[in-house]
């Protein structure tokens, strides 16, 4: 019998890995700390108010995104489109090709938005999607080039093979498939060349033209584009030195590990091939995410694998403090053991001791119908200003009242009640943290992959489920930090319910159940903003 590889003991890793890896020893784990630091240290001067933003790189962004959607606007009016479906489409394919040109941060953004299936309109969704992995490469003697001079070595000091085609290419970097001169099948990822340079010039551009949004983009208007340009910025720049990845990898690993959370792995990133611009890692195989039918004609029962999704999240960010903040088709994929594989880890969040803490108590109150804990949480996470009146919050956002199921009111209605919430809530100053925004872009990306993998789910049930769980394993920890005695805490999935729109005798629902309720929304809304 094979010997287990002694980094099982504290990782979650593959079983017979190419290498192993010793915490004490790897060369880039403590500088990942320091630049870590620094990134989120250099934000506050990208983003600062200029009276005078980087002309050339504005007319550059402002040329191509205007001849991107000038033939359509123009279109539009001469109502060209046979259906609105088509104009989104078209407007849709257009800006996907302009934000390619572009680069590495407006491809980043169309990412974040492709995970946003319910967020964002379906064709929108669907064209970015394409700006995952399908990005044009860069040439390989760049590519080759970028290598050698990060490694310090010629190519063939270090591989046996190299392919030169990308196995992936997105925004940031791609991917190469390639063996290491000592066997090992490894995966290059290699950043493209100049990328940090330009995703700065970008962000100063942002930052310049966020304050002119404000009010005049329907789709920013909560948002608030001067705060959410800083949140891409928090985001962004820790993704521009694998080294801070690559930490990030060990980090995710052992909090996987200390859970228990044995559905979910990490491949190996190299404990010597990692610098600023490449990354050399284990390479794992196995399905695509999206291939629902590969799985289960494999035998892998993918309900199972949305439900260990469901609750790994949410323990890595209550318990540990750290998740995977990217999570999206291209970043996983599932082993044929039916245990999901975990990649790119550019983007983790991260919460504070004090963030924390508030997302725990976010999510209790959650599960006993607490509406004034979860919003004193909310304010703690930074969704609100430190100085919020809580029971003010709750009486204008109408929280305290009986349920109003949404599929009762027509479209008048329903844009009504979504004006009236968003009015109160920028009355109140709210934001969103990079945090809560990543851990709710994962959970948009969760919410759509449970359509594809158990779309018969009970989404209530199974809720209910996760946090009986949570407070099983996790009762003495929630009682020590929150000070709550576990004995008298009753499960109460009222505000789950009234989330859904649906009233507390509600029992179960399916995600299809759910998916229909939210299209008939969606269409009374569209047809009352397009009459």
């Amino acid at each position: 019998m094979t010997e287990r590889p002694n980094d099982l003991s504290w990782g979650n890793f593959s079983d017979s890995g190419p290498w192993v890896l010793d915490r004490d020893t790897i060369a880039w784990s403590q500088v990942a700390i320091v630049l870590r630091a620094a990134a989120q240290k250099e934000v506050p001067s990208l983003i600062r108010a200029r009276r005078i933003p980087p002309l050339g790189r504005l007319v550059v962004v402002v040329a191509h995104l205007g001849w991107a959607l000038l033939p359509w606007f123009i279109q539009k009016k001469r109502n060209k489109f046979a259906t609105p479906e088509d104009s989104r489409t078209y407007m849709s394919l257009r800006l996907r090709k302009a934000i390619e040109k572009l680069g590495a941060t407006y491809i980043k953004l169309a990412q974040i938005i492709s995970s946003g299936e319910g967020l964002f309109p379906t064709e929108l969704v669907i064209e970015f999607k394409k700006c995952r992995d399908q990005v044009p490469p860069q040439p390989w003697n760049t590519v080759k080039l970028i290598v050698e001079q990060d490694l310090g070595a010629r190519l063939e000091d270090v591989f046996a093979n190299f392919e030169q085609q990308s196995l992936a290419a997105a925004s940031i970097a791609q991917v190469h498939r390639a063996t290491l001169l000592t066997g090992e099948d490894v995966v290059v990822k290699v950043q493209r060349e100049q990328v940090s340079e330009l995703v700065r010039r970008d962000l100063r551009v942002m930052a310049w033209i966020a304050p002119f949004m404000i009010g005049r983009i329907k789709v920013a208007a909560l948002a608030n584009p001067p705060a959410l340009v800083e949140l891409f910025a928090e985001t962004i720049v820790e993704e521009l030195d694998f080294r801070m990845e690559a930490s990030n990898m060990i980090d995710v690993s052992m909090m996987l590990h200390d859970l228990n959370q044995e559905a979910y792995i990490v491949p190996r990133p190299h404990p010597s091939l990692v610098k600023r611009r490449v990354l050399v890692m284990e390479r794992l195989q196995g399905f695509n995410f999206d291939d629902v039918e590969g799985m289960q004609a494999a035998g892998i029962d993918t309900e199972q694998v949305i439900k260990a999704g469901m609750i790994s999240f949410m323990e890595g960010a209550l318990i540990h403090g750290i998740f995977h903040g990217d999570l999206h088709g291209g970043n996983l994929f599932v082993l044929s053991d039916g245990r999901t594989a975990l990649l790119d880890f550019g983007i983790v969040g991260r919460l504070t001791t004090k963030r924390r803490l508030a997302f725990m108590r976010l999510m209790l109150g959650a599960t006993t119908n607490d509406l004034h804990s979860q919003v004193s949480a909310l304010r703690d996470l930074g969704a609100l200003p430190s100085d919020t009146d809580i029971d003010a919050v709750i009486r204008d956002l109408g929280l305290d009242q009986p349920t109003i199921d949404p599929t009762s009111l027509d479209g008048e209605e329903l844009v009504a009640e979504v004006q009236r919430i968003v009015k109160a809530l920028l009355a109140y100053g709210a934001k969103l943290p990079k945090e809560l925004m990543l851990y709710i872009k994962n959970m948009v990306f969760l919410d759509g992959a449970i359509a594809r993998l158990a779309p018969n789910l009970d989404i209530i049930g199974e809720l209910t489920n996760i946090s009986m769980t949570f407070m099983q394993r996790h009762g003495a920890r929630l009682s020590e930090e929150l000070g709550v005695d576990m004995n008298t805490v009753e499960i109460d999935m009222g505000s789950l319910k009234a989330g859904l729109g649906v009233d507390e005798s509600t029992e179960s629902m399916t995600y299809l159940q759910l998916q229909e309720r939210r299209n008939l929304i969606q269409k009374r809304m569209r047809d009352h903003i397009t009459n």
